[in-house]
């Protein structure tokens, strides 16, 4: 099976990636040059275990520290600096750089997919700006002169290909532009697989062990045989390694199953399973709570436990679906806690991730006619998303959020999980 490049779309996007922007943005602040000094930006400056948030190019380069490293990880040197984060600076910033981004297209083709990435389609631009090459030189000149901060940017024909190429080449060039005609010459060679945008380890490993290796060996393995191993994944995966990609600016880059989740690196170690509980009964409330904004009940409870370091790594993450949709929280947490007690091996615990997934519209949850309670649970999360937005995240919580393990009462005085 090939792809017919011809009846594809081919448009003129734009994938700006800030350069290291944590870092960046704090040089910048303490008058350095962003591309030259040796800073990194982490949780807490006071604590050994803290994580790297952020690290400056030349500190990646020279000393290979780089983002989820140690604090203790840093070496003594007198030219590093360290920094906590100014994360309400931060998204300070990003705002004003989607506000002169706005200047160069309108909104409708402007898509804002992180606080340090955007796709821009500049298809209908070219008699203001010229072509995609010449528009994306004056929008990394133009940052740079207005910000002082360096971007990196892929030119393609849909969202995937930008960033692909934004990926494997822009950033090492600064500008890079891929064409379909590009995919066989420059995407198929790409290997190990994980270099790939949307390949993580765990799916590189299952791929490997089906001997494939490289993008061009997916390409080429039967279609049906990737979607009876990964189900819809295998789709995305067998159509990305063509570059194919029909999402409209805006939407998703990967048309697969919405979900709401929520992950936490802990302060510190946690070795008593209460805490541990506490903690999850937060997340599970954190995860409900988007959920609900969105509308949305989900089926399938997704729970991860990452153990720390000094047991030398490891942990579990394991799904269940229910038979029914919900956005309740003590539905996600009585889950939770079926699987905690199913696979928790009493181990130091460092990481939580919860998910929820299988998702459909709020109004179709059914009514349990077991639980007579269900509705006014329901009700009742919805209350409580309108008292916090009205007086605060912290406004209500939960009393576990008082107890030593607790985290959301100290989350609640941070920016963007950061100190602000």
């Amino acid at each position: 099976m090939s792809v017919c490049y011809e009846e594809l779309p081919h448009h003129r996007i734009l994938c700006i990636d800030m350069k290291s922007f944590y870092a960046s943005c704090s040089a910048v602040m303490l008058e350095l040059d962003p591309l030259t000094c040796y800073l990194a930006v982490v949780g807490d400056v006071e604590r050994e275990g803290s994580i790297v948030l952020a690290a400056s190019p030349q500190l990646k380069k020279e000393f290979g520290i780089k983002t989820g490293s140690r604090v203790f990880e840093i070496p003594k040197d007198p030219r590093i600096k360290i920094v906590n984060p100014s994360m309400a600076k931060y998204l300070e910033i990003s705002t004003n750089i989607v506000k002169l981004l706005n200047e160069y297209v309108p909104l409708e083709d402007l898509h804002v997919y992180s606080v340090d990435e955007c796709f821009l389609k500049v298809d209908g631009v070219k008699k203001l700006w010229g072509d995609a090459w010449e528009i994306a030189e004056k929008i990394q000149a133009d940052i740079l002169a207005r910000f002082k901060l360096p971007c990196s940017i892929g030119i393609g024909p849909n969202m995937l290909m930008s960033k692909l190429c934004l990926d494997l080449e822009g950033k090492k060039k600064g500008i890079a532009e891929w064409t379909y005609e590009d995919v066989e010459k420059k995407l198929w060679e790409v290997s190990p697989l994980s270099e790939m945008w949307g390949i993580g380890r765990r799916i590189e490993r299952t791929l490997n062990s089906m001997g494939i290796f490289t993008v061009g060996q997916l390409a080429k393995y039967p279609l049906h045989l990737l979607e009876k191993k990964f189900g819809v994944m295998g789709n995305q995966l067998y159509h990305h390694a063509w570059g194919v990609d029909l999402s409209e600016l805006g939407a998703p880059i990967m048309n697969g199953q919405i979900s709401f989740g929520k992950s936490q690196i802990l302060m510190r170690d946690y070795t008593k399973v209460e805490e541990i509980k506490f903690v999850i009964r937060e997340m599970c409330e954190e995860v409900a709570r988007r959920t609900r904004n969105a509308k949305k009940a989900g089926r399938t409870i997704t729970l991860g436990i990452g153990y720390s370091r000094e047991e030398f790594g490891g942990g579990f993450s394991h799904a269940f679906t229910m038979d029914e949709p919900t956005n309740i929280t003590s539905d996600l947490y009585e889950v939770c806690m079926r699987l905690f007690d199913q696979y928790y091996e009493g181990k130091t615990v460092r990481q939580v991730l919860i998910t929820l997934s299988n998702i459909v519209s709020d109004e179709l949850m059914q009514l349990n006619l077991f639980d007579q309670k269900k509705p006014q649970k329901r009700n009742l999360g919805y209350v409580m998303d309108a008292v916090r937005k009205k007086y605060g995240s912290n406004a209500l919580l939960w009393a576990v959020s008082y107890a030593e393990g607790g985290t959301a009462l100290a989350r609640s005085k941070l920016v963007g999980g950061h100190k602000g």
